[in-house]
């Protein structure tokens, strides 16, 4: 699943803003990170996002687009 979201973010980036991400993770990890230099697309499988808790972590930062 996390590998599928990623090749999707990746490729429509690269199509629609002509964009090139840095992939960092594995899905066996359950975590991937692109990395786009001013903006950056974590990808946590449903256990480790509750783990980090990121949306307290970036509380204060600007959400662009949330996808579940």
């Amino acid at each position: 699943m996390l590998n599928a979201l990623a090749d999707g973010v990746i490729e429509k980036t690269r199509v629609e803003h002509k964009k090139k991400g840095r992939l960092e993770g594995t899905p066996d990890a359950g975590w991937m990170i692109i990395d786009y230099g001013d903006i950056v697309v974590h990808l946590f499988d449903p256990d480790l996002r509750r783990y980090y808790q990121l949306e307290q972590l970036w509380s204060e930062g600007k959400i662009l687009l949330r996808v579940q």
